[in-house]
């Protein structure tokens, strides 16, 4: 895909994220939307898989440790043929083939999360075990910078560099929020890009809203392996993509009546049309 066609499918992505959840009537939105930018460029372009096959063992795994992002993941998910779309009008419902948070038994999910901390931990041992086996795929991993107040992050951050795991790549979605309010009034996080770096590990900080800027960078990560795991730490902003949304200030988890779903699709429209005349 070029930029043009990664960003229309980051709003098709997004779409889909404000139908599922509108159709629901609210859910994680903010950290939802975030990542879409990012999802677009992994599964427009940078991994290997197959919707016909979502156990393929030569696929590349992503583990969305922010497992409240699901929506965002099953909405990719959809758009490349994993499941049918229809899916998407089930989420977090009774019976639901969609749950809230992202499940192993959605194809195309890598592993089931939602306990914020535990993802990297997942990551590293998928990273490991290809390692061993000695595979070639990477293992991709996103993170919010939330759950990096979590002390078993840091834990397989050492983890990770102390076994070399360079098969693995780390996004933090750094969306300035969290569920209790702004990063800063909660927990300070400080220069989470020299943490990283301190632990042993590459370190980049790119527009998390920039897909030349991601893909570029993810390509050095995957191409030019020094021994070390890779953080790609994304400046992003909550809600990203749709003005309304990022114009509220908790918006980590809101309702999303018919009204409100109605002005997000009509600025999602504008973005496309936008996108079609570049």
């Amino acid at each position: 895909m070029n930029n043009k066609e990664i960003a229309l499918f980051a709003n098709d992505i997004r779409r889909n994220v404000v139908c599922a959840i509108g159709k629901k009537g609210g859910g994680h939105i903010g950290g939802s939307l975030s990542i879409c930018d990012l999802l677009a460029v992994l599964y427009g372009e940078i991994m290997k898989y197959d919707p016909e096959n979502p156990d393929w063992e030569e696929r590349d795994y992503l583990v969305c440790s922010k497992g409240h992002a699901a929506p965002a993941i099953y909405s990719a998910l959809a758009l490349k043929g994993f499941f049918p779309m229809e899916w998407l009008e089930e989420l977090n419902r009774p019976g639901t083939r969609l749950p809230g948070h992202s499940d192993r038994k959605v194809p195309g999910i890598d592993a089931t999360t939602g306990s914020l901390g535990q993802g990297l931990s997942i990551a590293c041992g998928i990273a490991h075990g290809l390692k061993v086996q000695g595979r070639g795929q990477s293992v991709f991993c996103i993170t919010g910078d939330g759950e990096n107040d979590e002390g078993q992050i840091w834990e397989a951050a050492a983890y990770a560099a102390n076994y070399n795991l360079d098969n693995l790549i780390m996004f933090l979605d750094w969306n300035k929020k969290q569920i209790d309010g702004r990063n800063e009034d909660v927990m300070r996080l400080g220069d989470l890009a020299m943490k990283y770096r301190s632990f042993g590990w590459n370190s980049h900080r790119v527009n998390g809203h920039d897909v030349e800027e991601i893909r570029q960078t993810i390509y050095t990560a995957v191409r030019d392996k020094n021994g070390k795991p890779t953080m790609i730490l994304l400046d992003t902003v909550k809600g990203a993509g749709i003005s309304c949304i990022e114009q509220i200030e908790n918006n980590h988890c809101i309702g999303l009546p018919e009204k409100l779903v109605k002005e997000c699709l009509g600025e999602l429209s504008l973005v496309q049309g936008i996108c079609l005349k570049n």
